[in-house]
């Protein structure tokens, strides 16, 4: 069953404590559909470049089974560009740069071959657009979307609609204390889900993630890393990860979405170890499986 990702696709510059690069592949719909792309070959990517975007990313993602057919080059604009710096213990970043271009006037048009899409993600982006995509899609199985504060701040009524159609809301633990207005996550969780979604997923970085529902509660732990490079799009890598294992088995009970959960975690493990999706693409499903096991052994008493 295939997977849309509807995602910003941008050209980021990232500065460590180390290093910096410049104008390499980034943004949310990007780093999702690749990180689910190592479960399904039949992923469809929905976003909007101009005219600069290099060729070479392009073919990239079409390498890895990724139609590009929803993915609008506009001739006369310009990508959108990100740059951000991280500090020494990647847990803070500043923000340097947002240049919207093209991606300011966007609507997004789906193509026929992609209204009857069983698994959709709505990577982060305005929920007005996020809104538009669920009333083109005509067979959805399991709609999940992401969001940040900016959204929460400036788009407040048109989120609250979209979480009264989505089944799983992805966010941070910081947005989903400003969302709410809560001091506790759980309590954040809670107040979330009585404004629609089945499911919250909550993202805490290094420590994991977890999900709550009306009658579950499920941790989900991070795979430890030694070395972090860069952690750009983790986020996202974890919820297209999840996406795609969801999508390889057909099921969306609570087993399969706790699994998923996991496999999205060791996902997002590759994606922090080098910049962009550099070090994705090396990886073999093997590791995957792998660091898979390890989390299993290392969480089971």
């Amino acid at each position: 069953m295939g997977i849309l990702v509807v995602g910003t696709v941008t050209l980021d510059t990232v500065e460590t404590p180390s290093e910096r690069v410049e104008d390499v592949l980034g943004g949310s719909g990007v780093y999702a559909a690749v990180a689910a792309s190592f479960f399904r070959r039949d992923i469809q990517l929905v976003g909007v470049i101009g005219a600069d975007f290099p060729d070479p990313y392009t073919d990239f993602l079409e390498t890895q089974g990724i139609d590009l057919r929803g993915l609008k080059r506009v001739d006369n604009g310009k990508s959108f560009r990100w740059g951000g710096r991280y500090t020494q213990d990647f847990n803070v970043r500043d923000t340097l740069f947002t240049e919207l271009n093209v991606i300011e006037d966007f609507q997004p048009v789906l193509p026929e071959t992609y209204k009857d899409t069983p698994y959709l993600f709505l990577a982060n982006n305005s929920p007005v657009l996020q809104l538009s995509i669920i009333e083109q899609a005509t067979n959805p199985k399991l709609i999940v979307c992401d969001t940040m504060d900016f959204w929460i701040n400036e788009e407040r009524a048109a989120l609250e609609a979209l979480l009264a159609r989505v089944d799983i809301l992805v966010l941070n633990d910081s947005e989903a204390l400003l969302l709410t207005g809560d001091s506790n996550l759980m309590q954040a969780a809670q107040a979330i889900l009585r404004y629609g979604p089945k499911r919250v997923i909550i993202k805490k970085g290094e420590h994991g993630a977890i999900s709550v529902t009306e009658s579950s509660f499920f941790t989900a732990p991070a795979y430890p890393l030694t070395q972090v490079t860069d952690p750009t799009g983790a986020g996202d890598s974890f919820a297209g990860g999840m996406m795609g294992y969801l999508a390889s088995i057909g099921d969306t009970s609570e087993e399969a979405i706790r699994s998923a959960m996991v496999y999205g975690a060791v996902v997002a493990s590759f994606n922090i170890e080098d910049f962009s999706i550099n070090r994705q693409k090396d990886v073999q499903f093997s590791e995957i499986s792998s660091r898979y096991r390890e989390l299993q052994e290392a969480s089971h008493f």
